[in-house]
This record gives C-alpha cells, structure tokens and sequence, in this order.
C-alpha cells in the first residue's frame, strides 16, 4: 500500500508543479520504486477507484481530487521543515517588528508571509480583547465637536469623533477625565457591558445631561474593541491568477469577514479547506492554509493562506507554522512583560 501512496504524493507534486494530468511515464522518474509503467497504471487506477485520483476527459493521466489533497497533506505533514537559513531570515524579521503593539505585529506578520508564500492571507485579530484600558482622554477640536481617545495595553488607540449639543466648560471636561479614568482604567474590553454604562452613566449626577453622550461614545468603542478583526493582504496575487475566476476573488474580498469561522478552526492547528467544500469559502478553485497564534495561552488569532489549490503545501505549511509560533512567542512576552497585566494577575483578577 506504500508503494501506491508514493504514486499519489508524486502525482501531486507534479501536478502542483505543472498543471497538467500526470501520466504513468512521467512518473516513473519521480518515484523512488523501480516498478514498470503498466504496475503504475494499475496503481493510478486503485486510487482512482478509492477517489484520491479523478480522470479529466480523455487524457491518459490524472489529476489529484481533495481527497487526494488530504492524504498527501496529511502524509508530507511530518516530513517538511523550513531550513536553517530561512528561520535566521525570520527570525530577523520578527526583532525588527518586536517592540511595536500588538496589532503591527499581526499585521506585519501577514504582509511578510503574503511577500514569502506569493499568496494572498487573511487573519483574524482578537487581541482587542486582551487590552487593558490604560487611558482615556477628550480633546476639543471645533464647537461642540470633541474627539474621545481610548488607549490600551496593547499600545493601540481608540477614538470616537463625538459631536454636542453645547460647548464643554472646562469643568466638565476635568470632572470627565478625572471620573472616566478612574472607573475605567484597568478594565478589560469585555468589562464594559450596557449595564456597567449605565450604573457610570446614574454616577455622574449634574453632569448627566451633558457628559451622557460622552458615556455613549465610550461603550461604542467598547464594542469596537471586542470585535474579531479580519485583515486580507496581498489580494492582487489572487486577481493575478489565471486559475481562480475573478468574480469569485471579487465575492472573497467583499466577504472576508464571514471567513472568521473557518480560520477559528485553525485554534486546533494546521487546517487546509478548499473552496469546493463550503460555500463559506466562496472560490470555488482555491485552498486555504490556516494556522492559529495565541498569547498567555489563550487563542488571539490566526492566518490563512489562500491560492489556487494547487498550492505548494510541502513549501507553505512549515512557514505558516513558524510564523504562527513566532507571533504567539512574541505576544506572549508582551504579556508577561505587561506591569498592568501582571498586577491583575497578582490581584487575582479574572480576564476573560
């Protein structure tokens, strides 16, 4: 059985590398069993009969179907690893982006990978959901327009462009930083539910009337922060391909966003889906590669690699893995490193 498994990994790769049905001669070089063209044929057919292999029209070789796809994915999965060199250069990549928050790195992350694959990639971010509210300020830029700045732990920055009914005294907008950061600062996203608004909003007495709107912008940024982020770089490599049909790119880049279910599945490791297996994944010739990153334990995202299903798994696979353990190491740190993060830990506070 071995032997006709051999037959089906080289008929993929020869398939990947040419786009064209695979024959019984052009096999016999790639494999490495001596064994003549017609116990070739043979075995082509058993995997035909076994649907790893389809028959395209009259021509003599075959092409491999996604149960074929699995199977080999499945079987070159222990066996590749990126080289020595190519780690150093990754590595490097990522020193240079480690000091920038959290959201960067993702980001840059999956503008490197879409460079390194020549494929596009689609992320999701969840990392909102780890920050700690650190600040919160109010900055008046024209009558009755104010602009509401949030600031996390994770280095990003939030803000909401609020316009009045009337102009702030100089008063309230003290009373409002002053009681806003006392409330809030140190909260996680998920702590600033309706109810908790509302008993902030029932806190602030006189300055009810005007500072409630204020209130308002803030639990909308809230809302903000806990949703999943989703992220598509490198879409024109899709365009440019002449085996993916441009109205469906055109449905995936309008669409990336219902992606998310697919690419949580990656929290359970290397997954590969095909376009052909759900309408979720709306082009139809294509597969996506996904793998998941975390920080402190906790699933934070994941990236997904997408190209026509003839990809280059053997070459892809081991670089989403490496990318995704280097984003997870390098988040991780920072929230080891994080004294507000740290604090809540000692105080025995649970973020969820």
């Amino acid at each position: 059985m071995e032997r006709i498994y051999k037959v089906l990994d080289a008929i993929v790769d020869e398939y990947i590398r040419t786009g064209e049905p695979v024959g019984s001669k052009a096999l016999q070089e790639k494999i490495d069993v001596k064994v003549s063209s017609a116990t070739i044929r043979n075995d082509m057919a058993s995997l035909e009969a076994l649907g790893f292999l389809d028959h395209p029209h009259t021509s003599a070789g075959r092409i491999p179907t996604i149960r074929g796809y699995k199977l080999y994915i499945e079987r070159i999965r222990e066996k590749e690893a990126i080289s020595t060199g190519e780690k150093e250069k990754i590595d490097e990549f990522f020193k240079g982006i480690s000091d920038e928050s959290d959201g960067a790195v993702i980001e840059n992350a999956s503008k490197a990978l879409s460079e390194i694959t020549k494929c596009a990639i689609v992320s999701t971010n969840m990392i909102s959901k780890f920050s700690i509210i650190t600040k919160v300020n109010i900055i008046p830029t024209g009558k009755r327009m104010y602009v509401l700045l949030l600031i996390t732990s994770s280095g990003d920055i939030k803000n909401r462009v609020c316009r009045l009914s009337f102009d702030l005294t100089d008063d309230e907008m003290d009373f409002f930083i002053k009681f806003i950061n006392q409330n809030l600062e140190g909260l996680n996203a998920d702590n600033l539910s309706e109810e908790f608004i509302e008993k902030l909003t029932a806190s602030l007495g006189s300055y009810m009337l005007s500072l409630s709107p204020l209130l308002k912008a803030v639990t909308e940024l809230s809302l903000e922060m806990r949703k999943k982020q989703v992220l598509l770089e490198g879409e024109t490599k899709l365009i440019a391909s002449n085996e993916l049909e441009k109205d469906e790119i055109i449905a995936l880049i309008e669409s990336k966003n219902q992606l998310t279910e697919l690419l949580d599945a990656a929290f359970s490791g290397i997954n590969v889906i095909f376009g052909k297996e759900t309408d979720t994944f709306v082009v139809q010739n294509a597969g996506m590669i996904t793998g998941g990153f975390q920080k402190d334990h906790k699933p934070a995202g994941s990236f997904g690699v997408i190209g026509p299903m003839r990809l280059d798994y053997k070459r892809i696979i081991p670089y989403i893995e490496y990318f995704s353990e280097k984003v997870t190491n390098i988040l991780s740190s920072k929230a080891e490193e994080d004294p507000v993060t740290i604090e809540k830990e000692e105080k025995g506070i649970d973020e969820k």
